[in-house]
């Protein structure tokens, strides 16, 4: 099977605040229901703008960049069997959390 990574920008769920119980019940549904089909793997939201930026030679800097347009929010790990596959539990994901979701391959291992 394949790994992918599903995620969305910071500030992407947009809705009134007295909603954000039902997008949290709606949202750790689907991950239920992955996690009994076996292909979660991880996933969680992220501080908003916590980054810290470690360069090659150890330099830190508080991230990130100015000109960095978009800043990752949230992700989801899922393991399937294909893109399409993919997909499906990514719409799943945007209609729970009420925003729209980008889907990656991860690159497998070639030591695995």
């Amino acid at each position: 099977m394949t790994r992918y990574l599903i995620s969305f920008d910071d500030g992407a769920m947009t809705f009134p605040e007295e909603e954000l119980s039902e997008v949290a019940e709606a949202s750790h549904e689907v991950v239920r229901k992955a996690q009994e089909a076996g292909v979660w793997v991880f996933g969680g939201g992220l501080e908003r703008q916590q980054a810290s930026v470690v360069a090659t030679g150890g330099t830190v800097t508080k991230g990130p960049y100015p000109e960095t347009k978009a800043v990752l929010g949230g992700f989801s790990i899922i393991d399937v069997p294909s893109r399409e596959d993919a997909l499906e539990w990514a719409a799943k994901i945007a209609a729970a959390c009420r925003c729209a979701q980008e889907v990656r391959e991860i690159m497998a291992d070639p030591a695995v």
